[in-house]
């Protein structure tokens, strides 16, 4: 991260405490996930390829353009750069974006491929817009695909046709989840959690 830059570097402190939360709670294992912050310039702040999340120091957040090429020659960005800007482009008040790999955002985004609807619960008011339990949310799931372009293409056009929501899931990978601050997501991750443990356990698919 570029120390002469206040505002990355704060971005950047605010990403490396979110990777020592997320880690903590065992939803980053190895060196899995990635998270990203937007600059107020546009540019973004992102994880570098490879990096473990709970070990993240500043020379482990990079910056990328709006169209996700590196503007330090040196450091390779997360393979899924493209899946971030991508948000970032569609919702302008979107301001971070985090890519962490629960146990049971992996387990059912296999077990329900057509998508993951949450409807009834309280918690439900911890996304922003929702101001009541008697909401019905659908989490899209999409196939997991090496090619990210391709991905990317395919949750644009599904953001498209549908209704805002706040996360997505990839089958197989994990949750992408996003908010005005890394806060905001943060908090947004921690309901997507709770809520598909309690679909799985609902489906008596985890222990008690």
């Amino acid at each position: 991260m570029d120390g002469d830059n206040a505002e990355g570097r704060e971005r950047a402190h605010e990403l490396i405490r979110a990777g020592r939360l997320l880690y903590g709670r065992g939803w980053v294992p190895a060196t899995s996930g990635n998270f990203s912050a937007r600059l107020s310039d546009g540019r973004i702040a992102i994880t570098v390829s490879g990096r473990h999340k709970g070990e993240l120091e500043e020379a482990d957040i990079m910056v990328v353009d709006p169209e996700g090429r590196a503007t330090q020659a040196d450091l390779r960005p997360s393979a899924e750069t493209l899946l971030h800007t991508g948000l970032y482009k569609r919702f302008p008040d979107v301001g971070a974006v985090l890519h962490p790999h629960s146990l049971h955002a992996t387990l059912i985004s296999r077990l329900f491929p057509a998508g993951v609807e949450l409807a009834g619960y309280e918690l439900l008011k911890a996304f922003s817009g929702i101001t009541t339990h008697d909401t019905r949310l659908v989490v899209p799931v999409f196939p997991n695909d090496q090619d990210m372009r391709r991905l990317a293409d395919q949750v644009d056009a599904y953001l498209d046709e549908h209704e805002p929501v706040s996360g997505y899931l990839i089958a197989g990978h994990g949750l992408y989840v996003w908010g005005t601050t890394v806060s905001e997501a943060l908090r947004h991750a921690e309901a997507f959690d709770f809520l598909f443990e309690c679909e799985l356990r609902m489906q008596g698919l985890e222990k008690r």
